[in-house]
């Protein structure tokens, strides 16, 4: 198989299957709210609320595996399952979206299930591995197409993310460290309009070099004391991203007959200010709701980059 045509299956399969599953996740996050039972005192109304949400998830995770399955893997040729590593890819960007995806879809299993009435524990247990399993069967589809593999990074970093969620939530019974998303568009789409899409959704799900992901650190909640009058929606992030990319593990010269300029493939290393949308005091239900939604995404701030070639530059906002 054509090296090139492996590296544009990858993404596209990928990039979909997250956007697929951003969509369910939110209609999750959203539906669980409103469809549980608004009082949760009572052992009935616990046992109903998870019976709800359980069901919801189990409905999400045979719909997306089976669209999944239907609308990619069922086009290309099956084989007997096989490991490929994809570990020097894209500079690891695309194991850092594994680690995102899996915090995030565990967060989301989690809340629902906190939100029957179920005590923490067992919501942490049951509800904060479903991002682990959703990626898990998603490898096991890789192993069995000639198109792909199994991925032991993707499944290493899978369970960062979950272990991750689970961790802090164990130990702190909050998130003080939370994952998040940014993407600003790069001049290399114009070369690959075939890898990294030709819309603005395609490009922030498609196009590594324009993603950044962030570990966003709590400062009051991390550093200060309880009393202490400093906000408690304001963060520290740090962010990983990587640039000069116009292929998966090397770079290429030309495409389709145009030249491709020569880029340095670096990495990249963010520090910026942050905004924690889920601990911004609101008593709206719905503006609550959607800044629950909206919490993976980092707010574009000011920064300060360092690339792996020891260059640092200044941005007064940076998406």
């Amino acid at each position: 198989m054509n090296i090139l045509n492996k590296y544009n299956k990858s993404t596209s399969h990928s990039s979909k299957f997250i956007a697929l599953l951003v969509l369910l996740v939110f209609s999750l996050r959203v539906t669980s709210q409103e469809s549980i039972s608004s009082s949760a005192d009572s052992l009935k109304n616990i046992k109903k609320n998870i019976s709800i949400v359980l069901g919801s998830e189990a409905a999400l995770y045979a719909g997306s595996m089976t669209g999944l399955y239907y609308l990619w893997y069922a086009n290309y040729p099956q084989s007997s399952f096989h490991f490929y590593n994809d570990n020097s890819e894209w500079l690891q960007m695309d194991k850092f979206g594994h680690s995102l995806t899996s915090y995030h879809v565990g967060l989301i299993g989690y809340e629902a299930l906190r939100l029957t009435g179920l005590d923490e524990k067992h919501s942490l247990l049951y509800g904060a591995p479903l991002g682990f399993v959703f990626l898990t069967t998603v490898e096991v589809f890789d192993g069995l197409s000639t198109g792909w593999g199994f991925s032991w990074g993707d499944i290493a970093a899978n369970a960062i993310g979950t272990g991750l969620f689970m961790g802090q939530q164990a130990i702190w019974h909050e998130q003080k460290i939370s994952m998040k998303y940014s993407y600003h568009k790069t001049e290399f789409i114009q070369y690959r309009p075939d890898l990294y899409g030709t819309t603005l959704p395609e490009n922030m799900l498609k196009d590594y070099n324009g993603q950044t992901i962030w570990l966003s650190f709590n400062i009051k909640s991390l550093f200060l004391k309880k009393e202490s009058k400093f906000p408690s929606w304001l963060n520290i992030a740090l962010g990983y991203s990587a640039n000069g990319m116009t292929g998966g593990s090397h770079n290429f010269s030309y495409h389709n007959g145009q030249i491709i300029p020569e880029y340095d493939r670096v990495r990249e290393f963010v520090l910026s200010p942050d905004i924690d949308l889920t601990r911004i005091p609101v008593k709206n239900k719905f503006l609550k709701t959607t800044l629950k939604v909206l919490s993976f995404i980092k707010i574009p701030m000011p920064a300060v980059m360092c690339n792996s070639k020891g260059k640092f530059s200044w941005h007064w906002i940076y998406f």
